[in-house]
């Protein structure tokens, strides 16, 4: 299609914003200079090109990044899920494309939003719009529960919510209302040293904060937790102090007490 190199030079610089070739570097004159061997290449074998959109970098990447928040909680609470085999799973506000569809892909799941969420086509996927600051009658009982990466927006506004400076509380405790006795519940946050607002994005807790919201009707039975730099530290001994942390994210199982049981109102 192009008589010339700098025919071809001229619509990079035109017309692909995506190829990031300028300004000009090292390492993107060597990029380029593969894309334009691969063009020839490609037209010499007999293709044919009917427009570019030059990816210039993709070669030298990794194929995915292994590590951070939701990679790890979203791969570890559904491992523990399967592992529980619960009677129903009842999930409020977590990743869709990520944990909740880990759960789908072996079991049925509840999902409650205060967003809306498209009917899917899944069978295993059952959405009702709830908000948990207002726990409702009809809210359904659980033997399982997950709330991920979500409890510290609950109050701040960000996703329409009343805003309630306690919100992450009363959400916390909506949650062990639902739960049924000796159910499950697996609950995961921004954790730091310092406990922190950051409106109206969300809230970072100390690791050690949550255990004065929690009532004597739950125990903690496994803490997990990623680090600032990715990294899983996995059945952490939370009485260990955690150093260096600014914003890594802990994994909390809950299990409430076989003898306490909550009316929802």
């Amino acid at each position: 299609m192009f008589k010339n190199t700098a025919r071809l030079i001229w619509i990079l610089i035109t017309n692909f914003r995506r190829a990031y070739v300028f300004p000009p570097s090292y390492k993107k004159l060597k990029n380029l200079s593969r894309f334009l061997k691969e063009v020839k290449s490609f037209q010499k074998a007999g293709g044919t090109i009917d427009t570019f959109i030059p990816i210039l970098n993709e070669h030298s990447q990794s194929a995915g990044v292994v590590g951070g928040h939701y990679f790890h909680q979203d791969l570890l609470v559904a491992q523990f899920i399967k592992q529980a085999n619960p009677k129903k799973h009842i999930d409020v506000g977590s990743r869709i494309d990520g944990f909740v569809a880990h759960v789908a892909s072996f079991r049925k799941i509840e999902i409650l939003d205060i967003r809306n969420f498209e009917s899917s086509e899944h069978e295993n996927l059952v959405y009702t719009k709830s908000d948990l600051m207002e726990l409702q009658p009809n809210t359904p009982k659980t033997d399982s529960l997950s709330c991920l990466h979500t409890i510290e927006h609950f109050g701040l506004g960000r996703y329409g919510d009343a805003i309630n400076p306690s919100g992450h509380i009363v959400g916390f405790n909506n949650l062990i209302k639902m739960l049924e006795p000796n159910g499950n519940l697996y609950v995961s946050f921004p954790i730091g040293t310092k406990t922190k607002v950051c409106f109206n994005a969300h809230r970072i807790f100390n690791p050690l904060e949550i255990l004065t919201w929690v009532p004597e009707k739950v125990q903690l039975i496994r803490f997990d937790y990623v680090d600032d730099g990715g990294k899983l530290h996995k059945n952490f001994d939370l009485n260990c102090q955690i150093e260096d942390l600014n914003y890594g994210c802990g994994i909390y199982t809950f299990k409430k007490l076989f003898q306490a049981n909550d009316p929802i109102s």
